[in-house]
């Protein structure tokens, strides 16, 4: 499935632009500790998490992680998106808390 599927039937809003979205998402992570998901993430698998910082994105592009998307309704930082265009890995967002989001997404990829 892609990231661009995933944003339509989880009704996730798009933080970034068009780029990065026909990436092929294998699965998903849940984490707020950055050397947790530097540790056990795989390429490929969609981080969801409530950090906000450019940070984020340096952990996602070292992982090769699909994309990244933020809970609780928070806003990720200037910089992070900035960093995200340059990555090319697409920063979503939803109001739900990472438990629902983490489980629409393991149904969803089944």
């Amino acid at each position: 499935m892609k990231v661009e599927e995933i944003i339509k039937k989880l009704s996730l809003n798009a933080f970034t632009g068009n780029k990065g979205l026909d990436r092929d998402v294998q699965g998903g992570y849940t984490c707020d500790l950055l050397s947790d998901v530097m540790g056990h993430s795989k390429a490929g698998q969609v981080w969801i998490t409530l950090q906000t910082h450019k940070n984020v994105m340096a952990v996602a592009s070292l992982r090769e992680l699909a994309a990244v998307i933020i809970v609780n309704g928070l806003t990720p930082n200037p910089d992070m998106l900035e960093q995200a265009e340059e990555e090319n890995i697409p920063v979503l967002g939803t109001t739900e808390n990472a438990f629902d989001v983490s489980g629409k997404l393991f149904k969803l990829l089944g």
